[in-house]
């Protein structure tokens, strides 16, 4: 017999020291979960995240859906509509909020917070510069798990949830600037177009990402003449390629954008940054010297602004005249076309809540999926993003090593 082969067939010292493959858990029992869409807090948000032929898909697939009444009323979605697919309406927000998983556009204010209990998972957006740090201290006391729209990455790395409200922004903002330059008030009574004999209106774009892009489509398509700005050579070349035209591209030179500035009756603020503020590209001094009645559409108003004379307005009174030029500065301009931009959102999320029970838990698929894990910025009532913690000066820790520590 073997010196190293113990008596009973049982492996010898040499075999238990060799190397093995790691032992999975697979084939997780799917499990079922509640969903719950409350109605938004503010009056100017109209959006809601889950449309009633998703709530279809999803209580088909044994999951409860508890809908505030009259959560969709703003995005054209009636009660009934819900119900009929299977949504429980609940007259409260507080019954609402008991349920596993929490979906809203905007972040809870301080009401809805009283409603979160620990492990809930809460998907909304974020949007860091519009609070301060008692606000997340007061998230992390609930002791919950939430997740930031505006962080989701895709299997490519890409945002899908930016992309798909960058693409209604960029569209809608070009029709909201067609409307106002034909407005008698803040226009100047002209179509955003161009026909047989007349010059075609100018429209400037600052940007040439996503909300860029969509912007300049929906204006050439109007007939319009188009130039955009950007600093990324890349970007340029890729929005001449995407469009399909060699429309005019330039990169952020303060003399060749002042010149385009004086000739242009529509601006989009399309600057978009990763971190921080949107730097401000047009001074006020270019403002003062745009035609008047020209109008500007900034935007890049959710990080700031890229315009000098840019302020925050919202849908109830969304413009402002400085310098002869009518302003429109809404942050959630996507929210101005809520039953389309609902849609696009429920597209998204509809899979990602199938997945959760699928994959036998929330827990469990962020171990599997590292796009949903780069949206999470608390984990059980610990901070798990780096850079809203530097933003606030917050403790924070790794998510992978809490996902190891938990399970």
């Amino acid at each position: 017999m073997d010196s190293l082969q113990k008596p009973g067939n049982r492996p010898g010292v040499a075999e238990i020291f060799l190397p093995k493959e790691e032992l999975l858990e697979t084939n997780r029992p799917p499990i079922k979960h509640s969903i719950g869409l409350p109605a938004e807090a503010s009056p100017t948000e109209k959006r809601i995240v889950i449309v009633p032929s998703a709530v279809s898909l999803l209580t088909e697939n044994g999951h409860t859906v508890y809908m505030q009444q009259g959560a969709g009323s703003r995005a054209n979605f009636s009660d009934e509509e819900y119900a009929n697919a299977g949504a429980r309406i609940m007259p409260t927000a507080e019954e609402v909020y008991q349920a596993d998983i929490i979906l809203k556009i905007a972040s809870p204010v301080d009401k809805e917070m009283e409603y979160l209990h620990p492990r809930q998972i809460l998907f909304s957006s974020v949007q860091p510069f519009t609070h301060c740090k008692d606000y997340f201290r007061k998230l992390i006391s609930r002791k919950i798990t939430a997740v930031a729209f505006e962080h989701l990455k895709d299997d490519s790395g890409a945002f899908p949830v930016l992309r798909a409200m960058s693409e209604i922004a960029g569209t809608t903002g070009i029709l909201v600037a067609a409307g106002y330059l034909s407005h008698p008030e803040y226009g100047r009574g002209t179509m955003l177009g161009g026909f047989p004999g007349i010059n075609p209106s100018e429209v400037v774009i600052l940007g040439a990402g996503t909300v860029g892009e969509y912007a300049a489509r929906t204006a050439i398509g109007m007939g319009a003449l188009v130039k955009v700005f950007d600093n990324n050579i890349y970007k340029l070349r890729s929005i001449q390629h995407d469009l399909n035209s060699r429309i005019f591209t330039s990169i952020l030179q303060p003399q060749v954008l002042l010149k385009s500035l004086k000739t242009a009756d529509v601006l989009i603020g399309a600057i978009h940054t990763k971190n921080g503020r949107t730097p401000i590209i047009v001074t006020e001094e270019m403002v003062s010297q745009m035609k008047k009645g020209s109008v500007i559409i900034d935007i890049s108003i959710d990080q700031g602004g890229c315009v000098e004379t840019s302020s925050p307005t919202h849908h109830a009174n969304p413009v402002f005249v400085k310098h002869g030029v009518t302003h429109y500065c809404v942050p959630n301009i996507a929210s101005r076309v809520p039953h389309t931009a609902s849609y696009a959102l429920s597209n998204l999320f509809t899979p990602v809540l199938l997945r959760i029970g699928e994959e036998g838990g929330f827990d469990s698929m962020l171990r599997v999926d590292s796009g949903t894990r780069a949206g999470v910025y608390i984990y059980n009532g610990i901070f798990t993003n780096r850079f809203l913690a530097d933003i606030y000066q917050l403790p924070s820790q790794d998510l992978d090593l809490l996902l190891a520590a938990f399970h």
